[in-house]
């Protein structure tokens, strides 16, 4: 099996749940199989700790999840236009993978979710996708040919998912928004195997 890693940070629930269908997207793909993991909160008083497993949802990542991964779905909240401060933390201490050329000629996709329409969706997969480029990952986005990415009128983007949570995050993913992570998790799933082909 291929394995494409879904990699997230989610306070409020929506971008677990949009790492949930980018999986479903991977898993539809014959030979592909989705790891899903998380980063831990972190806390600016330095003996503030997380547990070493979390006590629900999806275990914390390694530096060998990454290592082993044919591909990464990378996904975070919008924070002022910007990745959540857990995955820029998990992120710069991938030094040493970055060293060994680990990620390089993988395929890599991003995914996020905003409180509001203009909340920074775009910046925030933009982003995301520096420290990916900087391994020397391949970055996909979602081409127009995705019905969903014309018709939505929630979140959608050709850089990556997208989400609108709303101001207290309690907005489900809508039907366009469902559709376009699980294209997204086929199409990094597709080209993971084309890849190692």
């Amino acid at each position: 099996m291929t394995e494409i890693l879904v990699l997230y940070y989610s306070q409020g629930g929506a971008v677990r749940d949009m790492a949930q269908s980018i999986a479903r997207g991977v898993e539809s793909v014959h030979g592909a199989k989705a790891r899903i993991r998380t980063v831990p909160k972190i806390s600016a008083n330095c003996k503030a700790t997380e547990s070493e497993v979390p006590s629900t949802g999806a275990p914390y990542v390694e530096l060998q999840d990454l290592e082993e991964c044919a591909g990464l779905a990378l996904g975070s909240p919008t924070r002022f236009g910007n990745m959540a401060a857990p995955m820029k933390y998990f992120l710069d201490g991938t030094t040493s993978l970055w060293l060994k050329g680990a990620l390089i000629g993988k395929p890599a996709a991003v995914f996020t979710s905003s409180g509001s329409m203009h909340g920074g969706n775009e910046t925030t997969l933009l982003t995301m996708m520096l420290p990916l480029m900087h391994h020397g990952m391949v970055i996909l986005g979602l081409p127009y040919s995705e019905p969903a990415l014309g018709n939505t009128t929630t979140g959608g983007t050709p850089y990556g998912a997208s989400h609108i949570g709303g101001a207290m995050d309690d907005n489900p993913l809508s039907d366009d928004e469902k559709k376009l992570c699980i294209a997204l998790g086929k199409r990094l799933a597709e080209t993971a195997l084309k890849l190692r082909a």
